[in-house]
C-alpha cells in the first residue's frame, strides 16, 4: 500500500494541508452511508459472484544479511574457526491483494509494489487453493503488475468502463487488510481524475470513502454490477491507516496497461515530442479563448511525431482521439497509454481556430544510442534526447540517461536512469552529437555536470 504519510514535523504539516485541499475541492462529501438503491438491504448476491475472483497475495524477498566487517577477515575466520561461505540471509515477507482478470490464462491484476524484488509470490483463492506466481510483466510508471498462476476453475471479474463512473456512485473495496483475509468494505466514489499526488508516475486516480488499509494494495473496487471499476493502490492516512480517502487506477487505464504487459512484459511507451502546460484563465485570455481545459505547446521538439504532424508552439491541444483534453498532466496521461507506432488525432486551437492533426507516436528510444560508443568509460548506459515526461523537459537542456545496466561502468560511475547531462568538461550539451563531441576532444577524464530530480552534482570519471 502506498500511502502519503509521513514522520511529524514540517513534511507532515505539508501532507496534512494536502489532505485538507483534497477535502475541500472535492465535490462530494459522504456524512453517513446508506444502502445502495435497489439493493435491499444487502448486496450479499452480487458479492457471492465477485468474491472467488479476489486472491491474497503473499511474497518473499531474501535479502543479505549484515554481518560484522570482521567476518570478512581472513585472519580472524582463520583464528576462531569461521568456516569460509556461509553468508547470513534475511528474508522479508510482504501482504498484498490481486483481481483475476483472466480465467483462462491465470492472468492476475495487482500492485507493482506488491510483488517488487519478490523471490517467492504466492497466491491464495477464496477456497484456500494455494499456488506459486510468475511474473508476467509489470510497469512501476503506473505501479500495475501482472502475474500468472497455473490454476483451473478460476473466477474472473469483468472490467467496466470506467469512463462512465460518476461521482457518487456505490462501490465496493474488496482486498486483504493488514493480513485479515478477505475483506468488504463500500462507500462512494469521492471523486475522479486525481492527479499531482506525486504517488506514481502516471495519475488518473478513482478517489473512494470505502475503507482501503495497507494490504489492501492491488485489490478490486467494484460497482454494483459486479464489474471491476479500479485496482486499489493508495490512501492518505497521516496514521497509515483510512481515513476515508483511498485511491484506485481507473478499470481503463489497467486495460490499457494490461494488454502491453501481457505482450511484451512491459509498458512500450511512446512520446509525443512536445513540452505542455495548462490552459490557464490566464492565458486563455492572453490567447484570445473563451473556454477552459486544454494544453499549451510550449515547445515542440525537433524531429519528433509532433512536429512531424504539423503541430505548433502556440497551439492548445483540446482533445486527443476525440475525447477532451483537460489539462497538460492530463494529455500526458493519455499518451504515456499509447503504444509505440499508435496513430492519434489531435484537436487543435491554432489562432482560435480549430482543426485535426494525424500524428503516429513515436518510440522514445528510436533515437538514443549506447554510451560506450561515446565512451568507454560510460558503457552501461543508454543515452538520448530527453523525453517528453521528465520532470525537466522543456526545463534544462542536455542529453538524458534512459537506462543504466546495474553493475556497469556507467553504474560504479554514478550515473543513474533519468539523469540529465547537462555538460562534459564544461561544455555544455544538448544533443548526443554535442556530447560525443565534448567526450572526443579530452576522453582521459570527463567532468559531467548532473540534474537529478532537483539537485545538480560533479561526476569525475578517470
Amino acid at each position: 500500500m502506498s500511502l502519503i504519510d509521513t514522520a511529524p514535523g514540517a513534511a507532515q504539516l505539508q501532507r496534512l494541508l494536502l489532505l485538507l485541499l483534497l477535502i475541500c475541492v472535492s465535490p462530494v462529501t459522504a456524512v453517513a452511508k446508506s444502502p445502495p438503491p435497489g439493493s435491499g438491504t444487502t448486496i450479499a448476491p452480487m458479492l457471492e459472484k465477485v468474491l472467488p475472483a479476489v486472491v491474497n497475495i503473499s511474497t518473499r524477498t531474501r535479502t543479505k544479511a549484515r554481518r560484522h566487517p570482521l567476518l570478512d577477515d581472513p585472519f580472524f575466520r582463520h583464528f576462531f574457526e569461521i568456516p569460509e561461505g556461509g553468508d547470513r540471509q534475511s528474508q522479508k515477507q510482504s501482504l498484498g491483494s490481486g483481481v483475476v482478470v483472466d480465467a483462462g490464462k491465470g492472468y492476475i491484476l495487482t500492485n507493482h509494489h506488491v510483488i517488487d524484488g519478490a523471490d517467492e509470490i504466492t497466491v491464495t483463492l477464496r477456497d484456500q487453493r494455494q499456488f506459486s506466481a510468475e511474473v508476467a510483466g509489470s510497469d512501476p510508471e503506473v505501479d500495475l503488475a501482472l502475474i500468472r498462476i497455473k490454476a483451473k476453475n478460476l473466477a474472473a471479474l469483468p472490467i467496466a468502463d470506467s469512463d462512465q463512473v460518476r461521482v457518487g456512485d456505490f462501490v465496493v473495496a474488496i482486498g486483504n487488510p493488514f493480513g485479515l483475509g478477505q475483506t468488504v468494505t463500500y462507500g462512494i466514489v469521492s471523486a475522479l481524475g486525481r492527479s499531482g499526488l506525486g504517488i506514481e508516475g502516471y495519475e488518473d486516480f478513482i478517489q473512494t470513502d470505502a475503507s482501503i488499509n495497507p494490504g489492501n494494495s492491488g485489490g478490486a473496487l467494484v460497482n454494483m454490477n459486479g464489474e471491476l471499476v479500479g485496482v486499489n493502490t493508495a490512501i492518505v492516512g497521516p496514521s497509515g491507516g483510512n481515513i476515508g480517502i483511498g485511491f484506485a487506477i481507473p478499470g481503463n487505464m489497467a486495460s490499457l496497461i494490461m494488454e502491453q504487459l501481457s505482450q511484451y512484459g512491459e509498458v512500450r511507451r511512446g512520446q509525443l515530442g512536445v513540452v505542455t502546460q495548462d490552459l490557464t484563465p490566464q492565458l486563455a485570455q492572453a490567447f484570445g479563448l473563451q473556454r477552459r481545459g486544454g494544453a499549451v505547446v510550449a515547445q515542440v521538439t525537433p524531429g519528433s511525431a509532433a512536429e512531424q504532424a504539423g503541430v505548433r508552439s502556440g497551439d492548445v491541444i483540446i482533445a486527443l482521439n476525440g475525447r477532451a483534453v483537460a489539462d497538460a498532466g492530463d494529455l500526458r496521461n493519455a499518451i504515456g497509454l499509447l503504444r509505440v507506432g499508435t496513430a492519434v488525432d489531435l484537436g487543435l486551437l491554432r489562432h482560435g481556430n480549430q482543426l485535426t492533426l494525424r500524428a503516429v507516436i513515436a518510440d522514445p528510444l528510436a533515437d538514443s544510442a549506447s554510451a560506450e560508443i561515446v565512451s568507454k568509460q560510460l558503457s552501461g548506459a543508454l543515452l538520448g534526447a530527453i523525453s517528453d515526461d521528465h520532470p525537466l523537459a522543456g526545463r534544462v537542456a542536455g542529453v538524458q540517461v534512459l537506462e543504466v545496466k546495474r553493475g556497469s561502468p556507467a553504474w560504479s560511475a554514478g550515473l543513474r536512469a533519468d539523469d540529465i547531462i547537462e555538460s562534459v568538461n564544461q561544455l555544455p550539451v544538448s544533443s548526443l552529437e554535442e556530447l560525443t563531441a565534448a567526450v572526443g576532444r579530452n576522453g582521459d577524464a570527463l567532468l559531467l555536470k548532473i540534474r537529478r530530480g532537483n539537485g545538480a552534482l560533479f561526476i569525475l570519471i578517470h
